[in-house]
């Protein structure tokens, strides 16, 4: 690997071009990735944690028998908003969060191609979840299930506004997180360092790349079916009223086509974390790279073959309930072969035991037990018993947390040295991890049992004559120490970022590019863009004879033109440099943007069709100054 070090000095030219303006406006309008993806991150953890509050109450209420602690209504609410803020404003953000801030330094590129469709990606994001809170204060929070299935959502049956909070809202941010996939995949592609090739990308990018071609296609049917219903309710339409011609099926095979893709959209950076972490840890590199590659691949494809698996109830024809029996029984397979992968490169490395290790040994176990249950209900008999029963609560609780959470919280302890210069405490560490591992399975795992004694999912009360009430009771207890598991890495997080020891650039002996640059890394990455000749380019100590003349694009980037931001585009395969493109420095639009649009989705909420005219203008007289405006310094 060729590259240079920053260079000490007073007067650089390259630090004032990527300098952010100090003051609220160079906040507002700041593009660097960095930034973007630390409010993206600080943000999806702060509705991680009201969504975990809501739980806390869901679980008070099931403690006990005939619990009188919540009502039906306001458990219903709760209910909605918990799967609302875990899968919409949690789950999937906090992976692309990662992926921004990290992939750029991974690839070794100094930005995001498209900087403000980040920053707009942020402002719709943060307001559209600020959207769907705003119900608490109008007393219209949504009620109708993170799943929103109709003919409950209709106007017939849900007339207040409620409903039409949820469709908007979970709409914006859907938006978001399909700007922040196209991001990503075009980062991906076409801003690699010169010399990596597709075939020697980290895994962390094969997993974010798959992940963002699947945003791209599942994510707009449930726009669509969002719109659709939004339109039954307003307007009179009859897209999902049988009555009419209309199906309500319709909105179930929309939302699942969705619904399921996103459940590997949500693991995939997972995946990738895990697949980082290991080697480094491990100290050797990744058994079966390319194996880890293909599978990464199908299980994307196999993502979108298995939505009927949800809809196994509902009297679809039994042929094709085979198919999509047959297909979620085939989708383990690439998911085992990246766990053997990563046992055998346990396996023949020499391990340390650090906290990032513990959190992906407790994810392969966890997420391992969430696969076994998942073969179970992809049986179409054993599925029609425990459908709608606590034992499919339980199964994408093992699914989602181990393939979730485990691994962000792994990648939180990894990389907090490079976001911030600090160490987090080990000792600390290794206490959150027992409390949340132990606490988790103490919360989720009497709950197959529960499931399989008969409890339905989604009632807030029981009689005390069923007896569910030891496993529900002991679900609870779970759940505390789970939250005290998470607090404590709040604490944590809290006190390194202050206190913390100094990590410097590289504490863990790390492979890939991100580890070279000093920690926390310059607002331009990298003085001069790297050419890499491997896999591990840290790890790589053979000299090559660099490929690419460095003249071709080194001397513009170290001495920009008029202070601007610049990087280099490299060919979608090889990785051969092509050209220095110019990125924008500093906007308003899309903050701009994103208000307009959400002045737009208030007109529609409460029927104000000319203020929602005037948010569609507005967007539009911002797009078009967006288009036409560079916004490059030059």
């Amino acid at each position: 690997m060729t590259l240079l070090r920053d260079r000490p000095g007073t007067e650089d030219p390259l630090a004032e071009a990527w300098a952010t303006p100090r003051g609220l406006a160079g906040s507002l309008t700041a593009l660097n990735h960095k930034q973007v993806a630390q409010r993206f991150l600080i943000t999806a953890f702060v509705f991680f944690a009201l969504g975990g509050i809501q739980s806390l109450f869901m679980r008070w209420q099931l403690g006990s028998a005939e619990s009188t602690f919540l009502d039906a209504q306001t458990y219903n609410e709760l209910f909605t908003m918990h799967g609302t803020t875990m899968m919409f404003l949690f789950a999937v953000p906090v992976g692309e969060a990662f992926a921004m801030y990290v992939l750029p330094l991974m690839l070794g590129t100094r930005d995001l191609p498209f900087p403000r469709l980040t920053a707009f990606g942020y402002y719709i994001y943060v307001l559209g979840g600020i959207f769907l809170y705003a119900s608490f204060f109008f007393g219209e929070v949504p009620d109708g299930g993170w799943f929103s299935y109709v003919p409950l959502t209709n106007g017939e049956y849900s007339p207040s506004s409620s409903i039409d909070f949820w469709l908007l809202g979970v709409t914006f941010v859907e938006i978001a997180t399909i700007g922040g996939a196209i991001e990503l995949v075009v980062l991906i592609l076409r801003n690699r360092a010169p010399g990596m090739k597709i075939s020697r990308m980290p895994l962390l990018a094969w997993n974010v790349l798959v992940t963002g071609v699947s945003i791209i296609f599942a994510f707009p049917p449930l726009v669509v079916a969002s719109v659709l219903l939004e339109l039954d309710r307003t307007v009179g339409t009859h897209f999902y009223d049988p009555a009419t011609g209309g199906d309500a099926l319709l909105w179930q095979h929309l939302f699942w086509f969705f619904g399921h893709p996103e459940v590997y959209i949500i693991l995939l950076p997972g995946l990738g974390i895990v697949s980082t972490i290991v080697p480094v840890l491990a100290r050797t590199r990744i058994v079966g790279y390319s194996l880890i590659a293909v599978s990464t691949v199908a299980i994307g494809i196999l993502g979108f073959g298995v939505w009927v698996h949800h809809m196994f109830t509902t009297g679809l024809p039994q042929l094709g309930l085979a198919f999509f029996s047959l297909a979620s029984l085939f989708i383990p397979i690439p998911s085992a072969i990246q766990i053997s992968a990563w046992i055998a490169t346990l396996w023949q490395g020499r391990v340390v035991w650090k906290t990032p290790l513990l959190y992906v040994v407790g994810f392969v176990v966890i997420f391992v037990a969430g696969g076994v249950t998942g073969v179970m209900v992809a049986s179409v008999p054993f599925d029609q018993q425990a459908h709608d029963t606590y034992f499919v609560v339980a199964h994408f609780h093992y699914v989602l947390i181990g393939g979730m959470l485990f691994p962000v919280l792994a990648g939180l302890y990894f990389w907090f040295p490079k976001i911030t210069g600090r160490l987090l405490s080990e000792r600390s560490g290794k206490l959150s991890f027992w409390l949340t591992f132990v606490g988790f399975n103490l919360t989720f795992f009497p709950l197959h049992i529960t499931g399989l004694q008969g409890m339905p999912r989604r009632v807030y009360t029981y009689a005390e004559n069923t007896g569910w009430e030891p496993t529900q009771a002991l679900s609870t207890i779970g759940s505390i120490v789970l939250t005290t598991g998470l607090l404590v890495t709040l604490g944590n997080v809290i006190s390194s970022a202050r206190y913390g020891e100094g990590a410097g650039d590289d504490p863990w002996g790390g492979e890939t590019l991100d580890w070279w640059v000093s920690s926390p890394p310059p607002a331009y990455n990298f003085r001069a863009i790297p050419e890499v000749a491997g896999r591990s380019p840290l790890w790589d100590t053979q000299p090559f004879q660099p490929r690419y003349d460095p003249s071709t694009w080194q001397e513009e980037l170290l001495e920009p033109p008029g202070q601007v931001r610049q990087t280099v585009l490299t060919s979608l395969l090889d990785a051969a440099p092509e050209e220095v493109v110019t990125l924008p420095k500093q906007s308003w639009w899309p903050l701009l943007m994103a208000a307009f649009l959400v002045l737009a989705l208030g007109g529609v909420l409460v029927s104000v069709y000319p203020l929602s005219l005037a948010g569609l203008l507005g967007s539009v007289c911002v797009g078009i100054a967006w288009t036409w405006s560079r916004e490059d310094g030059s």
